[in-house]
């Protein structure tokens, strides 16, 4: 059985931001995943396990759809989404953002579990 899968760095355009001026033009997120499957065979399957390129396109096409104030909000959202999308027991979505002249981003971790 697997015990977790994780998807480091997933570049994403979003539109977040408090300002409007922040949410006028999609800006470059980095998303951290990790999520648990509910099962994975023993066989060499893609079918077995939950694939991570599917969940990585999910999770942009979810994004584009939506706009955002907050990146507490857009993690928690993408991770109840991920949850009713596949068959997961626990997931962790971690939102970067590039905003800060001093730092090199900002971040927020969402962790539910089925």
């Amino acid at each position: 059985m697997i015990d977790r899968i994780h998807i480091e760095q997933l570049e994403i355009l979003a539109c977040v931001g408090v300002q409007h001026s922040e949410r006028a033009q999609p800006q470059r997120l980095a998303l951290n995943v990790t999520f648990w499957p509910k099962k994975s065979g023993p066989r060499d399957h893609i079918a077995d396990t939950v694939n991570y390129s599917e969940v990585a396109a999910s999770l942009k096409e979810f994004v584009a759809q939506r706009d955002y104030r907050l990146i507490e909000t857009l993690a928690e959202e993408m991770a109840g989404h991920l949850l009713a999308r596949f068959p997961l027991r626990k997931v962790a979505v971690e939102v970067r953002k590039f905003v800060l002249p001093d730092a090199d981003h900002v971040s927020v971790t969402a962790i539910r579990e089925q």
